[in-house]
């Protein structure tokens, strides 16, 4: 069968399009990152796992992505938290950083290929303010602070779809009485005491959050790109604004493309602080590895809802543990590449090609799962085959990432009285002897020493095998 050309749902025009970048086999894509005061959480995993998935499909397809991932690393929760702490922004900001690429790299998120921050881009900044400001799209209040005229931009709404007459209606009555209209936004904050600050036109300040991104984006693809990303709930104002700043200060289109990843609920709640059903990915990583996250993540389309329970991340668990199964006794070391006309390849392809569909793409999975037991102890080269495919198409998800002896060896307790790979090896080498020694009584206390200990075995044509349970 022939695949389908990729197409992907376009939150700009409500509708799923065919994809076609702006440079053939070339992709310009940015996403919104992280605002660096506190630990990533749930929902912060979600986009890092599904941006990072589609720009490996994007790859595969033979595609030329320019990945960038921005930093927000001055805002006024940073300076709150500063404070707070009684710490520098900078070191507060670079700690969890840190902590940020750390918790990717668990979860098998790649790094993308720009992470610029918005300290670092200052003169970008500045500069679309002033042009914005030449422009009468912009203009400085009486307390020093720049906003962006709304009204003066007549696309405003087109991506969230709201009116502006029923946004101005349903606000407070207390609105900031700076402004010239009530939906004006800030784009530079005159400087407070005791606050980080730069020199510009309009007097030592610091930029507004929304400005950060449409300089970030555009200094690193341009003034006009493929694809602009990040979660739902950035769609309206963040993402509405920065197509307000960005096509009125270049007059051009700004993103082709707009994708939206759905919110993260717990236990079919609205995840959040004041709830107390708040967690972050290094409190989840205490319970759960990356993969099984990950999997959890992706098994579910990324514009739908995406609710958070221990027993979903339970069975993504038991899942990854089933397709690993099927990798035992195979060497994959050296995965060779799938035959286009492979129907799994295809069928894979297929769902990823329809607006990333990777809880199709995962079905794949499991369907060669299944005929890889089928036929494992009848066709031990085409079993070898099949485990080949899964192990490729796994690794285009971010998921099989390590061979299938250390993922069942790997220690998933912190109870220091769990036995060491040592002497795990050491008592099944002593089993084995006295296996042949005809010793039974021994071999069979050694296994029930083992599966006390949370130690399984499985004996094999290529050994003994073993996992912990």
């Amino acid at each position: 069968m022939d695949t389908p050309p990729l197409s992907l749902y376009n939150t700009l025009t409500r509708s799923q399009v065919p994809f076609e970048p702006i440079t053939p086999q070339k992709i310009g894509l940015y996403t919104c990152g992280m605002t660096v005061y506190d630990y990533c959480h749930i929902g912060h995993a979600r986009v890092l796992v599904f941006f990072d998935t589609i720009v490996r499909h994007f790859r595969q397809l033979g595609y030329e992505v320019d990945y960038v991932r921005n930093i927000t690393d001055i805002d006024d929760k940073i300076i709150a938290r500063a404070e707070e702490n009684g710490e520098s922004v900078n070191t507060l900001t670079q700690r969890f950083i840190d902590a940020m690429h750390q918790d990717a790299a668990q979860l098998f998120v790649l790094p993308p290929d720009h992470e610029p921050r918005a300290m670092d881009s200052m003169p970008a900044i500045i500069n679309m303010i002033r042009t914005l400001e030449s422009k009468d799209l912009a203009y400085q209040a009486n307390n020093g602070d720049v906003y962006y005229r709304v009204n003066a931009f007549p696309g405003y709404g087109k991506l969230s779809g709201k009116n502006t007459d029923e946004l101005i209606s349903g606000m407070r009555v207390d609105v900031n009485q700076q402004k010239h209209n009530p939906l004006d936004f800030v784009l530079w904050k005159s400087a407070k005491a005791n606050e980080p600050q730069w020199d510009s036109p309009w007097g030592p300040g610091r930029p507004g959050w929304h400005i950060e991104c449409s300089a970030m984006s555009t200094e690193q693809l341009g003034n006009h790109f493929d694809i602009h990303g990040g979660g739902m709930d950035l769609q309206f104002p963040h993402h509405e604004n920065e197509i307000a700043q960005s096509e009125g200060a270049t007059d051009e289109p700004f993103a082709n493309h707009w994708l939206h990843v759905g919110f993260v609920r717990i236990n079919e709640e609205k995840m959040s602080k004041s709830l107390n059903n708040f967690f972050t990915i290094r409190e989840v990583l205490e319970q759960y590895d990356g993969e099984s996250i990950r999997l959890f993540i992706l098994n579910s389309h990324y514009r739908s809802p995406l609710n958070y329970a221990d027993s979903q991340l339970d069975s993504a668990r038991s899942a990854l543990t089933r397709l690993y199964t099927a990798l035992r006794g195979f060497d994959l070391s050296h995965p060779t590449d799938i035959a286009d006309d492979s129907p799994y390849q295809q069928r894979f392809i297929a769902a990823m090609n329809d607006d990333f569909n990777t809880s199709k793409a995962i079905a794949v999975l499991f369907d060669l799962t299944h005929d890889i037991n089928k036929c494992r102890s009848t066709d031990t080269h085409e079993a070898a085959l099949l485990a080949n495919q899964l192990k490729t198409l796994g690794n285009r998800l971010g998921l099989l990432n390590q061979p299938a002896e250390d993922f069942f060896q790997q220690q998933t307790t912190d109870n220091n009285d769990s036995l060491n790979e040592a002497d795990i090896q050491a008592l099944i080498e002593e089993r084995n002897q006295a296996r042949k020694s005809r010793n039974f009584q021994r071999a069979d206390d050694i296994r029930t020493q083992l599966e006390d200990a949370g130690i399984l075995l499985e004996d094999s044509a290529q050994g003994t095998l073993w996992k912990r349970a």
